[in-house]
């Protein structure tokens, strides 16, 4: 059975470095385009290449043939010329010991590609290709979405490194970015109809008024313990 050829744009941005940062991807496939993206509170701009890669091929439902266009030769030159297998099969152990950065990612990458037959190619960024235009403008975009993901496996390998917490759960805890203490901040817009949860409170950094979303204040409309569904009775 001949497999389908899916036609990809990524790219990936990061305002400071680390810093805020997204990335914008456009699956093509007979005439339909599919586009995505996301946003990260605090990461790299290599990651989200990478992640770019990563959420397009992880999208496709079965196996493909892909060409993925990239502006990052990080990407493209890691992977079509077979170093990050090279990594991986020295244990993400470089010359003198060092470790390979964004070795999860990598990995992460190296299955996908495991399951389809990819072809990584470099294509010079705002250069007037349509569809890189259009990655570059979606991973920007990204970066201001209203609530950003959390990327784990930057914040852990940075974590391991400086010691500090795993994640920020509590008021008084210092915050990632310039270790001022966190507070606990109640939210003060309105629900809109067609949300499906809210949080009861977020954290806040007074220094860099950087905001943390904590899981244990995510609360779904409706639910036992929603104040709001209680209120409306």
């Amino acid at each position: 059975m001949t497999k389908k050829h899916i036609i990809i744009y990524t790219d990936g941005a990061c305002e400071g470095n680390p810093g805020p940062g997204g990335y914008g991807a456009i699956l093509i496939f007979d005439g339909v385009r599919k586009e995505l993206s996301q946003g990260y509170r605090l990461t790299t701009n290599n990651r989200m290449e990478m992640m770019a890669a990563i959420a397009a091929l992880e999208a496709l439902v079965e196996p493909c043939q892909v060409t993925l266009y990239s502006d990052s030769r990080y990407l493209v030159e890691a992977m079509s010329q077979g170093k990050a297998s090279k990594w991986q099969e020295a244990g993400w152990v470089r010359d003198r010991g060092r470790r390979v950065p964004n070795e999860d990612l990598w990995e992460r990458l190296l299955a996908l590609c495991k399951r389809h037959e990819v072809a990584f190619e470099w294509v010079r960024g705002h250069a007037g290709d349509r569809n890189n235009e259009r990655a570059d403008y979606l991973s920007y975009s990204a970066i201001s979405q209203e609530r950003p993901e959390e990327d784990e496996g930057y914040l852990q390998a940075r974590e391991s490194e400086s010691g500090a917490p795993t994640k920020i759960t509590e008021a008084g805890q210092p915050c990632r970015k310039c270790s001022t203490p966190v507070v606990k901040r109640i939210p003060k817009r309105k629900r809109k109809p067609d949300q499906q949860y809210y949080y009861e409170y977020y954290l806040y950094c007074p220094g860099c008024k950087t905001m943390y979303m904590v899981e244990e204040a995510k609360r779904y409309i409706g639910e036992p313990g929603d104040r709001g569904s209680r209120d409306s009775k």
